[in-house]
């Protein structure tokens, strides 16, 4: 992140009277004159908050948080945690719009093509039959992932974000864990994720694919060959990603067998006020959509980047 998108970085930490590490709260400090000056952990990914050894410690953590917050002069501070933080005060409320969509992994292929089901099957088999083929590999894949991830991007109305990040990301100390995947029709790409792996878990936190190629059911096929691939990688489950509750992405995930795991944004607001809206729902920002979905796609390259870092 300090890399890709130059902002400033807080790495809080506690240790014990043995001076042993026993809490640590990352976090990164967005300050922009159109969308505000915030603190977030972490941006950009679903997952952040605290690890510590026990609550008193959490705790002390996150109010040192604050302080720091509220020296730097920050309206808030978002805290994107999995389970409810009992050591927040009351004060601190919590966003619980979001989901995690998550799905145990069988043993093996077969059982997973048993466990999906008919409607599922069918779809596969659809998309099948029109002779795709999809490959798995590094920075070899860059290229044609975000050829694919930028024009989905700017047909979402969503600036894309700059193509540096995901190299820093494959390029990283922990270059083991990240994966892209890319989906092949005719020699072209059409359809792309990047994944990530720790501890048994394999997660999807970005895929595209063209509209141009929607009637061959070609995100059925993608994630059917993602799902193999993890499972022959170990992974024990598999992480489709955050979704609201009963939008179209959480049905989609659903019809794979994943199930919701709650996520809760918590939200320090030390002058009060309503809780901060920086997402597409936002009707304040629907003009803006609009008109981004109709600029050419080199263009979104171009003015994306440096918008995009902005949201968390």
């Amino acid at each position: 992140i300090e890399r890709s998108f130059k902002h400033t970085t807080i790495y809080l930490a506690g240790f014990n009277k043995a001076g042993k590490v026993c809490g640590i709260l990352p976090a990164v400090e967005l300050k922009s004159k159109l969308f505000g000056h915030f603190v977030v952990s972490l941006p950009y990914f679903t997952y952040g908050g605290v690890l510590a050894d026990n609550d008193e410690i959490s705790s002390r953590l996150y109010q040192a948080l604050f302080d720091e917050a509220k020296s730097l002069g920050a309206g808030h501070v978002e805290l994107r945690a999995t389970s409810v933080q009992h050591s927040l005060q009351k004060d601190t409320p919590a966003k619980l719009s979001k989901v995690s969509m998550v799905r145990s992994l069988p043993d093996s292929v077969e059982q997973l093509w048993d466990d999906i089901g008919t409607k599922v099957r069918a779809q596969i088999k659809k998309a099948q039959r029109f002779e795709l083929n999809m490959k798995f590999g590094k920075g070899e894949l860059l290229d044609d992932f975000y050829r694919v991830f930028a024009e989905n991007m700017r047909d979402l109305g969503t600036p894309v974000y700059s193509k540096q990040f995901f190299k820093e990301l494959i390029g990283s100390s922990l270059s083991d864990r990240f994966n892209i995947g890319v989906v092949y029709f005719e020699g072209k790409p059409v359809s792309t994720c990047f994944l990530m792996r720790h501890k048994g878990m394999m997660e999807i936190p970005w895929a595209s694919a063209l509209n141009s190629v929607n009637h061959m059911n070609v995100n059925m096929f993608m994630y059917w060959e993602i799902l193999q691939y993890a499972i022959k990688g170990g992974s024990r489950s598999f992480d489709f990603g955050r979704s609201s509750k009963d939008a179209g992405t959480y049905r989609f995930k659903k019809q794979w067998g994943a199930e919701p795991q709650q996520l809760y944004w918590y939200y320090w607001l030390p002058n009060g006020g309503e809780l901060p809206e920086l997402n597409p729902n936002n009707p304040k920002y629907k003009l803006l959509i609009a008109v981004w979905q109709k600029l050419p796609v080199w263009l979104t390259k171009w003015i994306g980047p440096p918008v995009v870092k902005y949201l968390p």
